[in-house]
């Protein structure tokens, strides 16, 4: 009995360690896009990069529901858990598709705004990672709401900067210019959204658990 506990304690650490380093992992690649867009003549370098770190993040995906499916007993409620990985996997793969669309609509200058919404998705992923390293400490860590709360309110952010940046967009003439970046913009809201999807997936956890 006692080994028994002793393994399904060893998996509960391997599932919230892997959804750690997936979490950690979105960090690396929302710093990638910033520097994307500091050095946007060599996108196509940085766009390679971050394409290798979005298959890392598949590899780890991957490796959560593996152990998800070799585990009996769960950290967290097995649907929360799927539900995180799944939303962090979805905000690299939204910053991947726009370091690709920067790539392929042959973006030569840094579009406006788009340098201030990636600082800002930076710092929500920033609070992804944060609140995914404390779920081991839900008892002992009430403030994590808070922190569900400031990834709201960075989204809201960027959602502001979003609207100020399409509004700027069709004040131009260029319809196929117009296009492209929107798609751009659009790509990298629909990033923060999913940060802002795993924050009230973890604030859910806290009220069930803490």
């Amino acid at each position: 009995m006692v080994q028994l506990f002793s393994w399904m304690k060893s998996r509960e650490k391997e599932i919230l360690g892997i959804l750690d380093s997936l979490a950690k992992k979105a960090v690396e690649t929302s710093k990638e896009l910033v520097i994307l867009f500091s050095d946007i003549e060599r996108v196509d370098d940085h766009h390679n990069n971050i394409k290798k770190l979005e298959r890392e993040a598949d590899s780890l995906t991957r490796s959560v529901f593996a152990e998800l499916n070799k585990t009996f007993i769960t950290p967290l409620d097995r649907e929360d858990i799927q539900r995180i990985a799944s939303k962090i996997d979805d905000v690299i793969d939204f910053i991947e598709g726009v370091s690709g669309r920067a790539t392929r609509y042959k973006i030569t200058s840094t579009p406006p705004y788009m340098l201030d919404i990636s600082k800002e998705l930076v710092k929500a992923v920033e609070e992804v990672e944060f609140m995914i390293s404390e779920l081991k400490n839900l008892k002992k860590n009430a403030d994590i709401i808070n922190h569900c709360r400031t990834t709201s309110d960075i989204e809201h952010t960027i959602d502001e900067l979003y609207r100020e940046a399409l509004g700027k967009l069709f004040q131009t003439n260029d319809a196929i210019n117009i296009i492209k970046l929107k798609d751009i913009y659009e790509a990298i809201e629909n990033a923060a959204d999913r940060c802002v999807d795993v924050a009230d997936v973890v604030e859910d956890i806290v009220l069930k658990y803490a």
